[in-house]
């Protein structure tokens, strides 16, 4: 018999607070000390891992201090500066425009709306929710691949689609735990939920987790 939205969300509040026990340092793992930093760091993240971007961002913004620096280095420049992130023609595109957009049309500042946000170059809803949720206070679910594979293993979500996860998600996870979720979950696929090999006997959440009783 299907779980009723009650019991699901009743479900997520007891994982979260278990994971939260588990994980009391759980945080965004990207360095930066502003609203564009972080938006270069989320760009850069993409199909990257976190240390990697970390370990390339601080020549980089030391380089490139603001959008309008960002924009008159060569191309080619930019390329091999982010080279080791992967993907680094598309990110220099995405960085370049979204720096370009930040000057013309926002006052070279980061806007501060998912509205607005999402039409930058480079930046989807997950950038967009992690930049609202740790610079600006607004509460957003980030659906990393973490967060897209365990929440449909603990039957909090039921889709392949991010957009659908996260409308999934705001329904059953508490809204004051929002930004804290996606840390939770990433720590978990991390340390003892990973993909390929899960350490179930190890898992603080098995006993809420329908995949491990099947």
């Amino acid at each position: 018999m299907p779980e009723s939205p009650t019991a699901t969300r009743k479900r997520a509040v007891k994982i979260i607070a278990l994971l939260e026990e588990t994980y009391s340092e759980a945080k965004i793992a990207l360095h930066y000390n502003s609203p564009f930093q972080l938006l270069i760091a989320t760009i850069l993240s993409a199909q990257c891992t976190d240390e990697r971007v970390n370990s390339v961002t601080p020549g980089l913004f030391e380089h490139y201090p603001t959008p309008q620096d960002f924009l008159a280095a060569p191309v080619e420049e930019l390329e091999q500066a982010i080279f080791s992130t992967g993907f680094y023609r598309n990110k220099a595109k995405s960085i370049r425009g979204a720096c370009e957009a930040l000057i013309t049309e926002h006052g070279r500042e980061v806007p501060r709306t998912m509205e607005e946000l999402i039409t930058l170059p480079g930046v989807g809803r997950k950038t967009a929710n992690v930049l609202l949720g740790h610079c600006f206070g607004v509460p957003g679910l980030v659906v990393d691949t973490h967060v897209k594979r365990i929440s449909n293993l603990l039957r909090l979500a039921d889709s392949q689609n991010p957009d659908v996860i996260e409308k999934q998600l705001e329904e059953v996870v508490p809204k004051e735990k929002w930004v804290k979720f996606s840390h939770l979950l990433a720590e978990h696929g991390r340390a003892i939920c990973i993909a390929r090999r899960p350490k179930c006997p190890e898992c603080p959440v098995v006993l809420l987790c329908p995949s491990a009783q099947t």
